[in-house]
């Protein structure tokens, strides 16, 4: 049986996943049993009508802006996902009819982001500027406590847990090398 795998978000059109998928499946030759296809959400509440539109959805990779919005349609967190409350990764399983049974929300922005940055960093880099608030940015966040390396939030606006972009001085760089 064919397995799809897919993209929801919204919108899509930046989206490379579609191509580098069906691309891989091609140059792989598995392209007659896994498929990659976006599934472009304006509501999330679209999201369980996705579930039951394909019976050989297995997966689905998650963006914006429902990294977040997508937790309270998923039956279970796990790993990361618990901890930074992001998804990015959806494992769907189904019964022998295709009937969805169970979905658990990942969050492997952490592990991506936490072992590409881990080699990277020097002794002077005492600490990181995040820039952005969204559902990656968290993610981010999250990697650099697991690494011990301080990091202060900068987004648009000026709010509880963030500096404004407008706040970035020489000496708070000098505080925060890594960007």
């Amino acid at each position: 049986m064919k397995r799809t795998f897919g993209l929801i978000g919204f919108p899509l059109a930046h989206s490379f996943s579609g191509k580098y998928f069906t691309d891989k499946f091609l140059s792989e030759g598995t392209s007659d049993t896994f498929c990659y296809q976006n599934f472009e959400l304006k509501e999330i509440e679209e999201f369980p009508e996705i579930l039951q539109s394909d019976v050989t959805l297995s997966g689905l990779n998650v963006t914006i802006p429902y990294k977040e919005k997508i937790i309270p349609f998923l039956d279970e967190l796990r790993d990361h996902a618990l901890e930074v409350r992001a998804v990015n990764t959806i494992c769907i399983k189904r019964d022998e009819t295709g009937k969805v049974i169970h979905t658990t929300g990942y969050n492997t922005d952490v592990t991506g982001f936490y072992v590409t940055i881990k080699s990277l960093l020097q002794k002077h880099h005492s600490g990181a500027l995040v820039l952005g608030d969204g559902g990656a940015s968290k993610a981010v966040i999250y990697a650099l406590k697991l690494l011990n390396l301080p990091s202060r939030l900068v987004s648009r606006n000026k709010s509880a847990g963030a500096i404004a972009y407008s706040e970035i001085t020489e000496e708070l760089l000098k505080q925060f090398p890594v960007i």
